[in-house]
């Protein structure tokens, strides 16, 4: 593991996530991201169904994503959560994708989330509980 994450999760390019130059198209970074934010809270107890249940929703507010070095198909990648920061009622996820083969950094992003409780925007202690000791206030 990535000393600088709490959390990494592998993956492999698929060959329908590229574009014709054979390079992963751009918004496939995107949902790599999220589904390792959701691998990642899941291993919390935080259940995306589950919440949905209860009333709870975990909605993205922003995506900043920076594009340093192309992932091509076949190509196998970690994806991380190197840190999440609190402010107020947002998290905000710290993330990267490091493609195996040579170790390069090949994207980041910061993935600003907030929660829906009841249909309103709400701070569910449920969250800090399972996170608290991992968050950056």
């Amino acid at each position: 593991m990535d000393k600088s994450s709490i959390y990494e999760y592998n993956m492999k390019v698929r060959d329908y996530e590229c574009d014709a130059q054979g390079i992963v198209n751009n918004a496939n970074y995107q949902h790599y991201y999220e589904v390792v934010r959701h691998e990642f809270l899941e291993q919390h107890g935080l259940n995306f169904y589950e919440l949905h249940e209860q009333g709870i929703d975990a909605v993205v507010v922003s995506v900043y994503i920076r594009y340093k070095h192309s992932l091509r198909g076949a190509n196998d990648f970690i994806c991380t959560v190197d840190k999440i920061e609190k402010e107020g009622i947002r998290y905000i996820f710290h993330q990267k994708i490091i493609r195996l083969k040579d170790n390069k950094v090949c994207s980041t992003a910061i993935v600003e989330t907030a929660c829906m409780v009841n249909g309103k925007v709400g701070k569910p202690d449920l969250f800090d509980k399972k996170l608290g000791k991992l968050l950056n206030n």
